[in-house]
């Protein structure tokens, strides 16, 4: 079974994820902020032993047993946050399954950040998922709950359901017709933000976007994923006419995908981030059916295999430099002719 981030799903040729994410805190200890080392030590271990015989197959990993090109494999499939990295201590863990569509992150802000993934736009199984889940650990644990304010979370205006609902976007297309402002304007229109692919302040790479609510105070669960499906859909709708538009100069069209394949293919060496924007334009070739020598997973492989520390770890050796550029050229060749 491939894991979720190798999968196409639902619209995936422009819904490429789905995250839903609920920020905890354990009732019975302080916030994080308050928190000394032993307490938080303390509430790893309670964690742990929550999930004991758990059904999903989580286990708790500590971050000071793995090494940097592990968390950073971690940070690249987006499982976990670059600021959760920051200041790793013994309590700092993570909560995962080998599937890796459930992964939660301990000692962020909050308590516990619980996090379920999906391939394309599946926004309703995961809420049924993460509910479930949810519900399992507060059995356990005793999540802090107000009537009145529901969740209680470190930062107040994420109280409530304390849910963030994400879809990760690819949007080539408006970008290339210049469109990008209009479905932004769209987007804060129905109260969603829009941030590079790790979150606020991150940048978007490759044409991707990450669409999440805002409000979580005042709003049931599943009113929230309507919200941004109903956004998602609007989006979804633009992106596929802004192809149409591409695609009635079909010469020219080809003509840029293919040079863009041929750099890829042919390359001795090539880093990270031209990788990805060449990879952004051939998703788009691959969607639309005019690059015939990639398929969806083709792509899947080389948008992750071809980041540093999934590099390293599919080669099973550590690099850098041009001799991580070059190696990362061989992987394209031998992914492609797979």
């Amino acid at each position: 079974m491939l894991n979720w981030y190798l999968q196409s799903g639902k619209d995936s040729d422009v819904i490429v994820s789905s995250r839903i994410r609920l920020s905890r805190n354990i009732a019975d200890y302080p916030f994080e902020g308050k928190c000394n080392k032993a307490k938080k030590e303390e509430i790893t271990k309670v964690i742990d032993k929550a999930i004991i015989g758990n059904k999903y197959g989580l286990k708790l990993l500590k971050l000071k047993d793995m090494d940097d090109v592990t968390i950073n494999s971690l940070i690249e499939k987006r499982l976990i946050s670059p600021d959760f990295v920051k200041n790793i201590d013994d309590s700092k863990a993570i909560i995962i399954n080998d599937e890796e569509n459930i992964c939660a992150m301990i000692h962020t802000e909050d308590h516990i950040k619980l996090q379920v993934f999906g391939s394309g736009l599946e926004l309703d199984n995961l809420l049924n998922l993460i509910i479930e889940i949810d519900q399992s650990l507060d059995e356990k644990l005793g999540f802090a709950f107000s009537e009145k304010y529901g969740f209680l979370t470190a930062c107040p205006i994420e109280a409530g359901t304390a849910m963030k609902a994400s879809v990760m976007v690819h949007l080539p297309a408006l970008q290339a017709t210049g469109n990008m402002g209009k479905v932004l304007d769209i987007i804060n229109n129905f109260g969603m933000n829009v941030t590079g692919i790790h979150g606020e302040g991150s940048k978007s790479e490759g044409a991707l976007y990450q669409i999440s609510n805002k409000q979580t105070l005042g709003i049931s669960e599943k009113e929230i994923i309507k919200k941004l499906k109903l956004i998602t859909d609007k989006i979804i709708e633009q992106e596929r006419m802004a192809r149409k538009y591409l695609g009635k100069n079909r010469l020219e069209l080809e003509d840029s995908l293919y040079r863009d394949y041929g750099i890829l293919t042919n390359c001795r060496k090539i880093s990270e981030d031209e990788c990805k924007e060449l990879l952004s334009t051939l998703k788009l070739g691959t969607d639309l059916g005019i690059v015939s020598e990639l398929t969806d997973l083709k792509i899947n492989k080389l948008l992750l295999y071809t980041q540093s520390a999934n590099l390293q770890k599919y080669l099973g050796t550590k690099l850098d430099g041009i001799d991580l550029d070059a190696k990362r050229a061989e992987v394209i060749k031998t992914i492609i002719n797979e």
